[in-house]
């Protein structure tokens, strides 16, 4: 049994699976938690199930966005446009 309560952005350890985890949401209402395991998998528990598991709290991981790659939702420009432009500006601060 566990006695670590779930803080939203905390960091937690099953100590059965070795599966790490993050609280990303609790409904006090309806005695939920929702986490997300480091995959990106999410799951919700009610807090029996919670204090029924052998939990620890952990830091968060070195590279905690796990599955997460912020540079596939940001539209770069090319490097070829970027240096083009560049060039540009140089000639035009000659001038």
């Amino acid at each position: 049994m566990s006695d670590v309560d779930p803080i939203i952005g905390n960091w937690y350890r099953n100590e059965e699976t070795g599966n790490d985890f993050e609280v990303v949401a609790l409904d006090e209402d309806a005695q939920t938690i929702e986490i997300q395991y480091f995959d990106g998998e999410v799951e919700e528990l009610d807090l029996d199930a919670w204090y029924e598991l052998p939990l620890e709290m952990i830091e968060a991981p070195e590279d905690w966005s796990g599955p997460f790659d912020a540079d596939d939702d940001l539209d770069y420009e090319d490097e070829d446009e970027l240096s083009d432009e560049d060039d540009l500006l140089a000639d035009r601060d000659e001038d």
